[in-house]
């Protein structure tokens, strides 16, 4: 269960980081609620977490989720590169993080 949690958790902190950037194009409440909650909730999943994983591993799993998840949004919504050269990036992030569950 703690795995999902951090799982989630990374999920939501992508989300906060993208409302950042759609707060950036428009300030409106709705955009301020949802970053407030994408990263509260964000947060609250990586403390679960931390009950059972340890704190190394968990942040920088969460840390990864959050990177691949927040670079691919960018490259999806916000018509950032798709150089091969990121992907390449994002695929060893990917697999560091891939590599800290396994080894854990």
């Amino acid at each position: 269960m703690a795995w999902f949690t951090l799982i989630l958790a990374g999920l939501f902190e992508a989300f906060g980081v993208a409302m950042i950037n759609q707060l950036n194009k428009s300030r409106n409440w709705q955009t301020i609620i949802l970053l407030i909650l994408g990263f509260g909730i964000s947060l609250l999943l990586l403390g679960y977490s931390l009950r059972t994983l340890p704190m190394g591993t968990a942040y920088a799993i969460w840390t990864g989720i959050g990177v691949v998840v927040g670079t691919l949004i960018g490259m999806l919504l916000y018509s950032e590169s798709k150089d091969w050269k990121r992907l390449v990036c994002i695929a060893i992030v990917l697999g560091a993080t891939i590599g800290l569950k396994v080894v854990s």
